[in-house]
């Protein structure tokens, strides 16, 4: 009898043997292949049963979640979704998530937050989402949304000490809320986003790239002083009109007046491409791609936390090419946050800061879990041509094309810009503006603006960097300031 009873035993530890390994099979090492399995709704359905933790602007939420009583219970809701929709992204239960909701998904969702993540695997307890507290200014904000009025655009506005991100706007845009579900309805929001001709989805301010045109002289003009190609703001330059490209038989001309061998100070305020095309010539491939690179130019790994599109400046280029690259056209092309943040180099005396848009998050109990502060700054030009330039953009706007960004109570500079684009430069011109603006009663420069506006009304040249863009940065500079 005990003979049987030690087969017995041994038959059913065998089992268990099998049992456990076949466990620790499906559990271990077949895990990935059931978890990923379109079937398994249980990690949905646990993302979703708790509410999402918000992103704070001005330390007001911006989002919410709603109880739906349903399996996938708490949907997104925003408030404002349109004039935030480029900051927040999408939390989607069909089409996943976006912008801050995706780069800060670990926070808002709890993931990043449970204490004893195997524990709570285990479990199955879920951890609160934690908030998101971004850098931006609410009025500035809603001044670039409401000055766009639903144009074809983009805004971007930096605070040039710190790199904080107080405006990001692009237009049209779109209503989050409207994909967050899983109904019908959220399908055919996506389908009817998706095929807009007017890409309300796309965030033009750091996802698409421009040229720059004229704006990019800010560029050009710092290279020619920092490379000593010129020294004084007032001498003559020696520059024909109309400009031969070099190697070529083509004819650079000016939309201004009086461009012939005119000073520094005179082109930059006129604008004359003549001008800055022998420039950029001048100062040469080596020089140009040097301090285009150091204004942002040409780097892919730039994140705010959710990656930036590279805006570009070729460096292998002939000087016919190079003279047109110096002029914002040819291959040089630019985010709006891009240009802000040349604007802002120059505000700042030559000290470019990294620019971001999380100042921190926190604990659903207030308690802080990370803080923001300042990111690495470099030199992008000396600090004398930074003064130089500073005294280039505020002539630009106390007497050349950038009246319309005067503000009284304050020191404004700026720089209009139009760029031609489309087959035989046929499309109606990209109207630009860069600027920034220091009140009388501040230390130094409190923001620096980009503008960008795509479907244009002005005629001619420079004037609609000066009519259509220029105002709109003017709005957000003043609410900035509080002027």
């Amino acid at each position: 009898m005990t003979r049987y009873i030690r087969h017995s035993s041994a038959f059913c530890a065998l089992l268990l043997t099998a049992l456990l390994a076949n466990a620790a099979r499906v559990q271990v090492f077949q895990a990935g292949v059931y978890e990923g399995n379109p079937a398994n709704r249980r990690a949905t359905i646990a993302r979703y049963q708790q509410p999402r933790g918000d992103i704070l602007v001005g330390g007001e939420p911006v989002t919410g979640s709603t109880d739906t009583g349903e399996q996938l219970r708490y949907e997104r809701t925003y408030r404002d979704g349109p004039l935030y929709a480029p900051i927040t992204g999408h939390a989607s239960q069909l089409y996943g998530t976006t912008f801050l909701e995706d780069a800060e998904d670990g926070v808002l969702s709890g993931v990043d937050l449970a204490p004893l993540p195997l524990w709570t695997d285990v479990t199955r307890g879920a951890t609160s989402g934690g908030d998101v507290l971004t850098t931006l200014d609410p009025k500035a904000q809603r001044a670039a949304f409401d000055g766009l009025h639903g144009r074809k655009g983009a805004v971007a506005a930096i605070e040039p000490a710190t790199g904080r991100i107080l405006a990001l706007v692009s237009t049209p845009s779109y209503d989050p809320a409207e994909l967050s579900g899983n109904s019908e309805a959220a399908v055919s929001a996506w389908a009817r986003l998706n095929h807009d001709p007017e890409k309300p989805m796309l965030n033009r301010a750091v996802r698409q790239t421009y040229p720059p045109g004229s704006t990019f002289k800010v560029v050009t003009a710092a290279a020619a002083l920092d490379a000593g190609v010129v020294r004084d703001l007032d001498a003559l330059t020696r520059s024909p009109d109309p400009y031969r490209l070099p190697g070529t038989r083509t004819r650079l001309t000016n939309e201004a007046d009086g461009c012939r061998d005119a000073s520094l100070r005179e082109a930059f305020k006129w604008s004359c491409n003549t001008v800055f095309a022998k420039l950029g010539v001048d100062v040469g491939v080596t020089g140009m791609s040097g301090t285009a690179g150091a204004f942002g130019f040409n780097d892919r790994r730039l994140r705010v936390p959710f990656a930036v599109s590279p805006s570009t400046f070729d460096t292998h280029v002939d000087k016919a090419q190079l003279a047109l690259s110096s002029i914002g056209q040819y291959n040089t092309r630019a985010t709006p946050l891009q240009m802000a943040m040349v604007a802002a180099a120059v505000a700042n005396g030559g000290r470019l800061r990294t620019p971001y848009l999380v100042e921190g998050t926190a604990r659903r109990d207030g308690e802080a879990l990370s803080g923001g502060g300042m990111r690495p700054d470099r030199q992008v030009m000396r600090p004398s041509t930074a003064a130089l330039m500073r005294e280039l953009m505020t002539d630009v706007v106390r007497d050349g094309t950038g009246t319309n960004a005067a503000i009284p109570g304050a020191v404004v500079g700026g720089k209009t810009g139009t760029a031609q684009h489309g087959l035989g430069n046929a499309g109606v011109p990209y109207a630009w503006f860069i600027s920034w603006a220091q009140a009388d009663g501040d230390l130094e420069p409190k923001v620096a603006v980009a503008v960008v506006v795509e479907n244009a009304s002005a005629d001619r040249g420079e004037i609609s960097g000066g009519g259509d863009a220029a105002p709109i940065a003017k709005d957000v500079m003043r609410a900035v300031l509080g002027l």
